[in-house]
């Protein structure tokens, strides 16, 4: 009955996948990674895009803003300046993030961000594994001149209100779910073992890059 049961389970891992993961995507008001004023996240669970959650944030800078980040995303101090701080915000996020995969278009900056701000208030970094998704489509669809979201996107016909963190987010997790295509994933881990990338991870005590660098939480 066991073995029965195993097999039962291994089947409906087929005919049922269950890609649940986690798309975020962060605007910020300078040059500095501690300076949020927009987070997007897009929560997938077993293959569709359940939910888009969007915060504006007010960052700890306002009310200054560089006039170059204003020009891509278009969020002004004004904007932001009834919004929450980001404690306030990350009180909400973190339950979401906490033990989920998660995924960031050119995850660099992306957790650069959330590094440096996490850091600069002090607060304990949650436990996740994450990979970026400009390194899983040079993977699944070689040989293009530009992996931006944008021209990803264009590629394969995903609706893109670009550097708006929610609209990033939840066109980060569509371009995942078409380079998962028709196979039937059991889980988000087997498809990032097919597609052969490397994860990163945020631990309490630290941090590792999907290049295996780790850098330790300093007290």
């Amino acid at each position: 009955m066991v073995g029965s049961s195993c097999c039962t389970d291994r089947i409906r891992a087929t005919l049922y996948p269950v890609m649940d993961f986690l798309a975020l995507d962060f605007e910020t008001a300078t040059s500095q990674p501690d300076s949020p004023c927009e987070l997007g996240i897009a929560v997938v669970r077993g293959d569709v895009v359940r939910e888009v959650r969007n915060w504006l944030i007010k960052p700890r800078c306002w009310p200054h803003f560089s006039p170059w980040n204003v020009s891509v995303h278009g969020i002004t101090a004004r904007d932001v300046a009834d919004a929450p701080g980001w404690e306030e915000v990350w009180e909400e996020a973190s339950a979401l993030i906490e033990g989920a995969t998660v995924v960031a278009h050119n995850a660099a900056f992306d957790m650069g961000v959330l590094r440096g701000t996490l850091a600069s208030h002090r607060l304990d970094h949650p436990a996740f594994n994450y990979f970026c998704s400009v390194s899983m489509a040079r993977r699944r669809w070689p040989g293009h001149r530009s992996y931006g979201l944008k021209p990803m996107c264009d590629l394969h016909g995903i609706a893109l209100r670009h550097h708006r963190a929610g609209n990033d987010a939840e066109a980060t997790a569509e371009l995942v779910l078409r380079a998962a295509g028709t196979h039937a994933f059991p889980d988000i881990g087997d498809f990032l073992r097919d597609t052969r990338l490397n994860t990163g991870a945020f631990w309490p005590g630290g941090h590792r890059t999907p290049g295996g660098k780790v850098t330790p939480v300093l007290v």
